[in-house]
């Protein structure tokens, strides 16, 4: 298990949240669930105040902070994708109540960008011919959910 974890402030949604992350990702769960055990300004003795979820094998931490910080693209989560069929997947779930951006970007429906990209892309920008590698830029620039065959096809040129 990692030695760091991601943290996720919420200000009530915490648990909602980590259970549609865990609903999406095979090798993932709710590990525990630590409820306030007095009122704090996070919420009233007896609700969720941090959710310990494993996604894909990393473990995360979710919070119900009780105020509400806005996620923003500062950081975000890249999700390395084995083909089209998994970016599909996801792309749909995590876009469901969310709103889709350029180049393989999402927000959620709680508002954490993710990054959902294929395990393709880093070998076709590394090609050591520029010329290949910057055919395979300007796709992707024009993509708002990364296409593997039109990443591919911009790379044969």
């Amino acid at each position: 298990m990692s030695k760091i974890a991601p943290c996720l402030w919420f200000a009530h949604e915490a648990e909602e949240a980590a259970k549609f992350y865990v609903s999406l990702f095979p090798d993932s769960r709710i590990d525990h669930v630590q409820k306030n055990l007095v009122d704090t300004p996070a919420g009233k003795a007896d609700q969720v105040l941090v959710v310990g979820f494993t996604l894909a094998g990393q473990r995360f931490m979710a919070l119900n902070g009780g105020t509400r910080f806005e996620f923003t693209h500062a950081i975000s989560l890249e999700v390395d994708c084995t083909d089209q069929a998994e970016v599909d997947r996801l792309w749909e779930g995590l876009a469901d109540g969310g709103a889709i951006e350029q180049c393989g970007w999402l927000r959620d429906r709680y508002g954490v960008s993710w990054q959902i990209v294929p395990t393709v892309l880093s070998k076709l920008l590394a090609d050591p011919d520029p010329a290949k590698a910057a055919r395979v830029m300007q796709a992707l620039m024009q993509m708002v959910k990364l296409d593997v065959t039109g990443l591919q096809a911009a790379y044969h040129g």
